[in-house]
């Protein structure tokens, strides 16, 4: 299984469930190893993907282009005047794809981030044509952020897998209660997993 995993907007939990899926599909015999191409701030993400797949992978491979600065790529490189090196994302995604059989490939922020002026985090999902999975954090307004998010996948030509619904508040209320059910009805791709809070697996076969 090959993914890009992109989110409704920053802080949904696109590492968390990534690293669960990278973990399952090894436990199911997979050579899974994952990616976070752009990493700004801290590296966390990109080492926590690292770690899911046992550590195979160099740090500089799993995260090839890193700003400093915990903001979207296009301000980061801005701030720190230096251009994002989309070659050497390229290239590492090229090699490491031919290697393995199973890859998963987290985005930073969400859908339309942009990397360069011209040149988005959803340019950057095209060029590598994997199919996308949605995370969306269960709150007041997922929604309206998760049917935004599939439709401005699908209206670039891209397959959208499914979605995941993440409780990253672990609270109730009449949203977060309400949220799959009605996203089950309006979605015109599978509602694949609601997760909780702390969740150490994921069951590959649920729906």
């Amino acid at each position: 299984m090959n993914y890009f995993v992109t989110g409704t907007d920053t802080g949904v939990g696109k590492t968390y469930v990534s690293a669960l899926m990278i973990r399952a599909l090894r436990a199911a015999g997979g050579d899974t190893v994952g990616l976070k191409p752009i990493c700004c701030g801290d590296r966390d993400d990109a080492e926590v993907l690292r770690e899911a797949a046992g550590n195979e992978l160099e740090i500089d491979d799993v995260n090839p282009v890193w700003f400093r600065m915990p903001a979207a790529p296009y301000t980061a490189s801005m701030v720190e005047n230096r251009l994002p090196d989309l070659d050497q994302i390229r290239e590492r995604f090229q090699r490491i794809r031919g290697q393995r059989r199973s890859l998963i490939v987290e985005g930073v922020g969400g859908w339309l981030v942009p990397i360069c002026r011209d040149f988005s985090i959803a340019d950057l999902a095209a060029e590598m044509g994997l199919p996308v999975l949605v995370v969306a954090a269960n709150r007041l307004g997922a929604l309206n952020h998760t049917l935004l998010t599939v439709e401005a996948i699908q209206a670039r030509g891209l397959q959208c897998a499914g979605v995941i619904l993440n409780n990253v508040e672990g609270t109730a209320d009449p949203a977060t209660t309400t949220n799959r059910a009605v996203l089950e009805h309006l979605l015109n791709v599978p509602l694949l997993h609601e997760i909780d809070l702390g969740q150490r697996s994921l069951d590959l076969r649920a729906r």
